[in-house]
């Protein structure tokens, strides 16, 4: 018997695609990661948001957009900076 659904076999990814909203999910998903390992890397140092913000020459407020995985308007400038703080490397590539 032959299955009328023509979704089965799909995948996630072809369905974001079919839905045309697949770059918007990877950029949060993105996002959230890397707010994520910036948050986990401030708390490893016991750097809190009040030193990592003071050490980035910016705002509190600025560093709260920064790990808020909902906020997508952080630049990479920022972002490498807040990287150089905690030790890391932001590496961003095509594939």
């Amino acid at each position: 018997m032959k299955s009328s659904n023509p979704h089965i076999g799909s995948t996630f990814e072809s369905w974001l695609v079919e839905e045309g909203i697949r770059e918007d999910v990877e950029s949060a998903a993105i996002k959230a990661v890397l707010a994520h390992q910036l948050a986990a890397s401030m708390a490893t140092q016991g750097l809190s948001k009040k030193a990592m913000a003071d050490a980035m020459k910016t705002s509190r407020a600025q560093l709260d957009r920064l790990l808020d995985p909902d906020n997508g308007s952080v630049t990479l400038e920022t972002m490498q900076r807040a990287a150089r703080i905690v030790g890391r490397q932001l590496r961003i590539e095509l594939v």
